[in-house]
């Protein structure tokens, strides 16, 4: 018969037992917050640096976090990101992987496995950006709408876009089979990703629901966006770019798409106008540009049903006096021709709102919380205070050492893996974590970080390590 000390032993071992039991089976579909992935660092780079082996051998060996540098170089000839560390092509290991350094190869292969395999946990896929792609001019030359396209493109439904994740943390089993994407590196890029900054924003609507924002940059540059409003009153932005040099730019835009832009020299006071055509798919094909007069403060409508005759009111440069011109444009020839300038009691348009029907639409510039007071800013009828940016189709990973703006509503944290203070007070607070560089047992946190990205995943301490802390596949 057991002594009295055993009995109460065997009976706290056995408490100790029901209760891990219990936490297992509570724990066997977390948030995702409160998930703990394997993952690799610089997953393309494959045995070259490291010992990862290919991208399949790595999700086939439950790598459920992929991260893959890119760069934009050649961008505007290949319509592609291209792939590597320092340089396209540097440290890429292709064995076993896509033959090429193009961006889409690589995610077809992450793509391919994830339909293969609908009941795996989801699969992020962190694109370290390594150039700033915000300098680009446009989606030819592959500013982020072009890599959310991509994105979309390639995963189509299983991609869990950054707008769509739910205010309540879904747990892993809801999101098995699913991908999600986080926009990492560039400081610069992954700003402009969630906000845009500019001065004296313009804005006009069509019949369609098509929308048109032009403003200059504050040095010299104009940059337009272009957007679709929508049956919640919202307006998606689809394409960014920069069309000319000047500043105070107006808009005027017509059921056909032809949209006439005016705009004031930098440093200057001549005046001058462009004719271009919005596409379907948010591109604007433009004219060049034609002095017109001089002045200061152009505004721009068009007058008529058609989206044929407009006017255009200015202030003199002298003085305060207006002044008028009417004009005809011709769509094709992408050119206005203008008469009967003469003095104008008409107030100058009120370029910064816009009304189709019961639609309206008005652009400012305002603070958001951390942003600058240069801020993007838009209203509809039906909603207020929205940022003119990129689609959320991504998430923007906030890192140690980035500025508020980055944090404000950041899901995704990353640090060095040696940073345990980050590592773990992000993890105290919700976040989901990634510590790169994970290479040693040493690098472990209580709690550990969600996606520890190792270059050597499969040596035993790694997955001991990942085991022992309830790693899901």
């Amino acid at each position: 018969m057991p002594r009295p000390r055993a009995v109460l032993s065997l009976l706290a071992a056995a408490a100790s037992a029901l209760l891990i039991s219990g936490n297992a089976e509570a724990a066997a579909d977390p948030p995702l917050p409160s998930a703990i992935f394997r993952a690799t660092h610089n997953s393309y780079s494959g045995n070259v640096d490291g010992a990862k082996n290919s991208i399949t051998y790595q999700l086939d060996h439950g790598i459920r976090f992929i991260e893959l540098d890119i760069h934009d170089n050649g961008y505007a000839t290949s319509r592609d990101y291209a792939i590597g560390h320092d340089s396209p092509g540097n440290q890429v290991d292709h064995t076993g992987n896509p033959a090429s350094n193009l961006l889409r190869d690589w995610l077809s292969v992450i793509n391919t496995w994830s339909a293969q395999h609908p009941a795996a946990a989801p699969i992020v896929v962190a694109l370290d950006v390594k150039d700033n792609l915000t300098d680009n001019p446009n989606y030819a030359a592959g500013e982020p709408a072009a890599l959310n396209q991509e994105l979309i493109s390639v995963f189509g439904s299983r991609l869990l876009q950054a707008k769509d994740y739910p205010a309540s943390p879904p747990t892993v089993d809801t999101l098995r089979g699913r991908v999600l994407a986080v926009i990492s590196g560039n400081g610069e890029t992954r700003t402009q990703y969630k906000r845009d900054v500019g001065n004296n924003p313009a804005v006009a609507i069509n019949g369609r629901g098509q929308v048109v924002e032009v403003h200059d940059s504050g040095a010299g540059a104009l940059w337009y966006w272009t957007g679709t409003y929508g049956a919640d009153g919202r307006v998606t932005w689809l394409r960014h770019g920069k069309y000319d040099s000047g500043v105070t730019p107006a808009v005027t835009l017509n059921d056909n798409g032809d949209l006439v832009e005016v705009h004031q020299s930098q440093g200057a006071t001549t005046l001058w106008y462009r004719v271009g055509h919005l596409g379907a798919d948010g591109e604007i094909t433009w004219s060049a540009s034609h002095q017109y007069d001089n002045g200061v403060l152009p505004t721009v409508r068009f007058t008529d049903a058609a989206g044929t005759q407009v006017r255009e009111i200015h202030r003199s440069q002298s003085n305060t006096q207006n002044w008028n011109w009417n004009g005809v444009l011709n769509a094709g020839a992408g050119t206005v021709a203008w008469s009967g300038n003469a003095k104008t009691s008409d107030a100058r348009y009120d370029k910064t709102t816009s009304t189709s029907g019961t639609s309206r639409v008005r652009v400012w510039t305002g603070a958001d919380g951390p942003t600058s007071a240069q801020t993007l800013r838009v209203d509809t009828d039906r909603v207020t205070g929205d940022r003119i940016r990129y689609q959320q189709v991504a998430f923007d990973e906030f890192q140690q050492g980035d500025s508020a703006e980055l944090q404000q509503g950041a899901l995704f944290y990353a640090a060095p893996a040696g940073e345990s203070s980050f590592i773990t007070a992000a993890r105290q607070a919700g976040r989901v974590v990634r510590g790169w560089d994970f290479d040693s047992a040493s690098d472990a946190t209580s709690p550990s970080a969600n996606y520890p990205a190792t270059n050597r995943p499969y040596e035993t301490w790694y997955q001991n390590l990942l085991t022992q802390s309830g790693a899901i596949e």
